[in-house]
């Protein structure tokens, strides 16, 4: 139950709504009990001449309040009878339907109210996991399966809202039900409801029995059905790849023995739970079985008890049974919310390990340089990818990063946006370590343009105008025409109202990476990080686009990730990198003349 009482505290902001469905669920059980109830004195009056009572009753104290209440209905009823004997059954018909229709409608009340409490749980845990989501850092995400995340938001959720939320509509009212009804029969007979204990924790017990591995079985199906979303995701992102290589068949029979183990898995569970239901009733109505003979003897054999006031005992004990099926299921349901509940809060309770610090501070100006200090650097504990590597960008400049695949290049860049944190060492700006600066201001400063162009599936405006979303028209265009991406969008039907697509599929690679140049460029930060922003051209708009991006990087500091050496000749300091170290910096002309491995580099890409 740890896990439900910490889902629960997302339900505090509806506490009213809680405090209301209370008051309803109370009076919910109080005249469900008196519906049965009622019918003692009915079936006395009607049937049996000496139950009547022509004496108005007369208060005599608390201690008597029972004998009071059923004298004075009685009277009333008598009263009735004596006048006219249909009339008074159209009286008492009315009093039991009356009684039935407040009972269903504050049970209708109790349901409305808890409504808007369950939904506003559900959005508001969504909502807490998708912004866990966006605070969590990459690294979290790269050792994950998005199948399993997405699984999380959505499966999870749905299962906590389906088990969790809904037992709260049983906290109050079936308990108290139950309650009341236990009382009534007290009431009535002390040693018949006695008698019915006997039997209640044995049918308990069996119960108990049936719902032992709910959770464990409900973990399983959970991580299948994730497993199963990521080869989806997997196949979506992937799918000219999979149809290049005729892998439709691979893919579907991965799917299909994933879909069969969930099949296999699901199949034990909800057999396992509509066992609950006949389970519960059976031992219910054995239970009523054995309240009819042992009460049956009490009327006929005995005369302890009688027959008016045994009728009212069964309806009351089989008024315990509905109460008491839903309290069983829900206990199936807790326990199959668990599992669910238990993931989502792994990812809510997970430490972000990218924070900013407590005197983090708000930086708006860069001023005069980005230096990396001594620093080191490994996605896995045992293989660094930087080793003491250091290098300093004065404002103003150019400094380009080259090397073979694997060199360290863009870890650079994830390091200065501080997407990871560094092992040793620092980043500084201004001279201010990038951990000492809010995260939020840190990334202001900075524009970036990635080796895959990332878009979104929406309109040209809304993702150039991503780092400014109050861009006027006039900017974006004249953005879009820096990164030469204008002559494509005007030729478009809705040109900045076009939708791209997924991932922007509906342009062609060249089209796309020149609207991520133009999202950078509206952001217009003081800093540019251009992490082989040109990969994806083809030789024409290279260098279209590469005019574009000199122009842009006048009186600008930027970090360039460079496949293509072509791009960089005119920045103002090459670093050349191998295995996360530096072998080689300084100008175009003079590393050509060191005949070094930038040489090298650039005689085989000449050669290509």
């Amino acid at each position: 139950m740890t896990y439900f009482r910490k889902i629960l505290q997302f339900a505090i902001p509806y506490k009213r709504f809680a405090i209301l469905n209370i008051i309803c669920n109370v009076l919910y059980a109080i005249f469900s009990t008196l519906s049965f109830i009622a019918l003692i004195p009915v079936i006395q009056v009607l049937f049996d001449k000496t139950k009547r009572v022509s004496k108005k009753p007369v208060w005599e104290g608390i201690g008597k309040a029972k004998d009071y209440v059923t004298d004075y209905f009685n009277y009333e009823v008598t009263q009735r009878v004596n006048e006219d004997e249909v009339a008074a059954l159209v009286f008492i018909c009315g009093i039991v339907v009356l009684l039935f229709f407040l009972k269903n409608f504050f049970g209708y009340l109790s349901s409305f109210f808890l409504t808007f409490l369950r939904n506003g749980v559900l959005r508001d845990l969504r909502d807490a996991m998708y912004k866990k989501i966006l605070e969590l850092p990459v690294s979290y995400f790269s050792e994950k399966k998005k199948g399993d995340t997405i699984s999380r938001i959505t499966a999870d959720v749905n299962e906590v809202q389906n088990s969790f939320l809904s037992i709260l509509e049983l906290i109050v009212r079936e308990p108290l039900t139950i309650l009341f009804t236990i009382i009534a029969m007290l009431l009535m007979s002390a040693k018949l409801t006695l008698f019915v204990f006997i039997f209640l924790p044995v049918a308990g017990f069996i119960i108990s029995i049936i719902g032992k591995q709910l959770k464990k079985q409900s973990n399983l199906a959970q991580e299948e059905n994730s497993h199963f979303l990521s080869i989806v995701e997997e196949t979506l992102s992937s799918l000219k790849i999979v149809k290049g290589f005729n892998a439709e068949r691979k893919f579907y029979h991965r799917f299909q023995d994933s879909t069969n183990r969930l099949n296999h898995i699901l199949n034990k569970l909800v057999n396992r739970q509509n066992l609950a239901s006949p389970t519960s009733e059976f031992l219910g109505i054995f239970v009523i079985v054995i309240i009819l003979w042992f009460g049956g003897n009490m009327v006929l054999v005995d005369g302890s008890l009688d027959a008016a006031t045994f009728i009212a005992f069964l309806g009351l004990a089989y008024n315990i049974l509905t109460p008491a099926k839903q309290i069983s299921k829900a206990t199936y349901s807790v326990k199959k919310g668990n599992a669910a509940a238990e993931r989502i809060l792994s990812v809510l309770e997970t430490p972000s390990t990218i924070i900013d610090a407590p005197n983090a501070i708000d930086k708006k100006e860069f001023n005069s340089e980005i230096s990396i200090e001594n620093i080191e650097f490994s996605y896995e504990k045992d293989e660094r990818v930087l080793k003491n590597f250091s290098i300093k960008v004065p404002k103003g400049e150019t400094v380009a990063l080259v090397g073979q695949s694997g060199s360290g290049k863009s870890t650079i860049a994830n390091l200065i946006t501080r997407f990871y944190d560094v092992d040793s060492g620092a980043i500084k700006v201004d001279g201010k370590d990038i951990r000492e600066i809010k995260k939020a201001s840190l990334r202001d400063l900075m524009g970036l343009v990635t080796q895959d162009s990332i878009l979104f599936n929406d309109t040209i405006r809304n993702n150039v105008s991503l780092g400014k979303v109050d861009a006027s028209d006039e900017e974006i265009i004249e953005a879009l025409k820096i990164a030469n991406a204008w002559e494509f969008v005007k030729d478009l039907p809705g040109k900045l109202d076009t939708n791209i697509g997924d991932s922007g599929n509906k342009l062609s690679g060249g089209q796309k990476q020149r609207l991520s140049i133009a999202r950078a460029v509206l952001k217009n930060p003081p800093v540019m990080i251009l992490d082989e922003a040109t990969s994806a051209l083809d030789t024409e708009s290279e260098k279209l686009v590469q005019k574009a991006l000199e122009n842009m990087m006048k009186n600008r500091t930027s970090v360039v990730i460079a496949h293509r050496l072509s791009t960089i000749q005119n920045a103002d300091t090459i670093v050349v990198m191998q295995r996360g170290e530096i072998v080689e910096q300084g100008r175009h002309q003079e590393l050509i003349s060191s005949n070094g491995t930038y040489k090298k580099l650039v005689d085989m890409q000449s050669f290509d």
